[in-house]
């Protein structure tokens, strides 16, 4: 069985090799047939790797615990789900999932376009297979999932396994990583086409029309990984937050926050013909910082409850991204002449602005996440010790910076293309500022006094109002029309712009989810030992300790506190939290209990016993309105896929004409 495996990954090694040179000497020597070789060894690469995948997979639920990797992530006590998800559990297996995911999506890339951009698709395959060929050589040569155990002189049968890391045991996990390579991996895509259409030289925007569905998908896996590792450090963690700047939480977020700048300044050079060498910057930072990401939680380089043990792929990486990183540059710098913009920046009142500001920003907040999470790094190269930054640093840091950029999500729709007037400002921000204005103010009144809580919520106050006069404008213009009633205009509109309406639904879901980052201001804890018939307070709550609950099964022992909580006196039922140490791997973790509202979460943590062993150690908190960051990310789910649903009819805007309402003077094609 690893012998199958280990050729299979060895093969497909060789295969991504050939699709390289084969895809550009094909290319230059103009032999079709060469290239279309290179093509079905992309397709090699795949089935290859699944072969190798699909081994693994069958190793880890059957228990063939003579292989390495086996032994240390799945044993016989697991249920069937997390020996599934032990596949990415470890360092070598997640490498493999990382392999197979780009040359699945290498195949589709390559299906997709087998008749289409046949200039820059040879270059495409040969970046793509470049990048698995990196993968594949980590695979094969330094982290095999295939290795053996050997003992003496032969290979010994362990009988059981250590078990997946016990953090790993909760459904999200079986989601969040899969999601979150999707999104890593997916991003190599549009970098791909990008360095293509430089090295071709291509005078047009064909690589952003080709992959801009492909960039809005790959953003939206990224998203839900990142929501999903947010929601998982809450349930399982047991600190009770859903960040903490975390070096690898920040990695996850780092080409996040380079692809939405990447998916705003876009839309500029599709209606504008702007900003070409910001979309080129973009897209490459995005790749990079998926790269960078990826070796984060496997060099050692930083410590994170995230990441993997320390391992030799420290020098890979880091020549790789060196290397990688020096020649796009090259070829940006290289290429400039054929990325000027088309139409200078007219005004600072105009929406153009409003995007560059976007962009500016969100760098600012990447920079600033990126210095905060290497400062460890670089402190220790020059001054001998490593220095840590902690929370306080990045929420000083970015608070005021996603302030602006939530002001900015506000104002992008209220301004005109290409220059607004004072006048017609004054009119489009009436409503929504005086709307905020008048939340903050009866929020001050109810007693909220906190500053930054009060922007945060006057700001959400005029976005929401802002989509909401946008929906309603468009909506009445087509009820007046058609004399259809205002839900089926908004419909009928929304269908008619999907890309438009659809990120007004994704801001909306923002919005939603700074209501929730919002309520940290308010969160209160309290931490206490309690024997049975004990009590605590927390806020408004009052936590009882009832009794302590023990058993046992094959997977781990467990103790289970029997909590009553009441809210002012009233009862609200028992809350659960237990405290679990798992045989196979020798090691304990906590199950949270949480009862769950959209005004607050009332959140209690079994942290262990006394050292008398007598008491249990119980953690309590209340969290504001945290439930709004999951229902914020619903939203933006939903209007992702709106996105995706190709428009009704498409507006063309004239890049050489004024366009003061958007709309106004667009010539509908369809």
């Amino acid at each position: 069985m690893e012998n199958i495996g280990a050729l299979a990954v060895l093969l497909a090694f060789a295969f991504a090799v050939y699709a390289v040179f084969a895809s550009v000497v094909g290319k230059l020597a103009k032999k079709t047939l060469l290239t279309l070789s290179a093509e079905r060894a992309v397709y090699s690469v795949w089935a290859l790797l699944t072969v190798a995948a699909s081994l693994l997979i069958y190793s880890l639920i059957h228990g063939d615990y003579r292989m390495a990797y086996v032994y240390e992530t799945s044993n016989k006590s697991m249920p069937t789900m997390y020996k599934f998800s032990a596949w990415w559990g470890g360092q070598e297996g997640s490498l493999l999932l990382w392999a197979w995911l780009l040359s699945t999506y290498s195949a589709v890339v390559v299906f997709q376009n087998r008749r289409k951009f046949r200039d820059m698709m040879p270059y495409v395959a040969a970046i793509l297979m470049t990048v698995e060929t990196y993968f594949l050589i980590l695979i094969s040569f330094v982290e095999s999932p295939f290795k053996v155990w050997w003992l003496g002189k032969g290979i010994a049968d362990a009988g059981d396994g250590r078990g997946l890391n016990p953090l790993l045991q909760y459904w999200t996990m079986i989601i969040h990583p899969p999601m979150l390579y999707l999104g890593y991996v997916g991003f190599a895509v549009p970098f791909a086409f990008a360095m293509a259409s430089l090295i071709t030289k291509q005078p047009g925007e064909a690589w952003i029309n080709t992959t801009r569905r492909w960039s809005l998908v790959t953003w939206m896996f990224q998203t839900t990984g990142i929501l999903l590792g947010a929601g998982w450090a809450y349930a399982v963690l047991g600190w009770g937050g859903y960040w903490a700047w975390d070096p690898v939480e920040n990695a996850s977020l780092l080409p996040w926050i380079t692809a939405t700048a990447f998916l705003h300044s876009v839309m500029m050079q599709e209606k504008k013909g702007m900003m070409k060498v910001w979309n080129m910057v973009l897209v490459s930072a995005t790749f990079w910082l998926c790269i960078f990401g990826t070796s984060l939680t496997r060099t050692g380089a930083v410590q994170s409850v995230h990441a993997f043990a320390q391992s030799p792929l420290g020098p890979y990486f880091k020549y790789f991204i060196l290397g990688g990183v020096a020649l796009t540059a090259y070829l940006i710098l290289n290429r400039l002449q054929y990325l000027k913009s088309e139409a200078p920046l007219e005004s600072v009142l105009s929406r153009e602005s409003s995007f560059m500001f976007n962009n500016l920003i969100l760098l600012a907040s990447c920079f600033a996440i990126l210095w905060g999470t290497l400062f460890p790094v670089i402190s220790e190269a020059v001054m001998g010790e490593k220095i840590s930054v902690d929370k306080p640093f990045f929420d000083s840091v970015n608070i005021p910076i996603g302030l602006f950029l939530l002001l900015l999500t506000g104002i992008g729709p209220l301004i005109a293309w290409r220059k607004s007037s004072l006048e017609s400002l004054r009119r489009a921000f009436l409503a929504p500022l005086l709307g905020g204005v008048a939340v903050s103010a009866v929020l001050f009144a109810l007693g909220v006094h906190h500053l930054y809580a009060l922007i945060s919520f006057m700001l959400c106050a005029f976005v929401l109002i802002t989509v909401v006069m946008e929906f309603f404008k468009g909506a009445n213009a087509i009820s007046a029309k058609s004399g259809s009633n205002l839900l089926a205009s908004m419909v009928e509109l929304t269908h008619r712009n999907t890309r438009r309406y659809g990120g007004y639904i994704v801001h909306v879901g923002i919005v939603l989810m700074f209501v929730g980052f919002t309520g940290a201001a308010f969160n209160q804890d309290t931490k206490k030992e309690l024997a049975p018939g004990e009590s605590l307070q927390v806020g408004r709550y009052g936590i009882k300790l009832l009794e302590i609950k023990s058993e046992e099964n094959s997977n781990y022992r467990s103790s289970t506190l029997m909590l009553q909580a009441t809210k002012n006196g009233q009862d609200l039922g028992i809350l659960t939290p237990e405290r679990r140490f798992y045989i196979a791997s020798n090691q304990p973790t906590s199950e949270v209990s949480i009862r769950r509202r959209p005004n607050e979460d009332l959140y209690v943590n079994f942290a262990g016993f006394s050292d008398d062993g007598n008491r249990a150690v119980v953690e309590s908190y209340v969290f504001p309105l945290v439930d709004w960051i999951w229902m914020g990310y619903w939203a933006v789910l939903f209007g992702t896929l709106i996105c995706l649903v190709p428009s009704k009819s498409r507006l063309v805007y004239p890049r050489t004409e004024v366009v003061e309402i958007a709309g106004k003077h667009a010539k509908v094609e369809g």
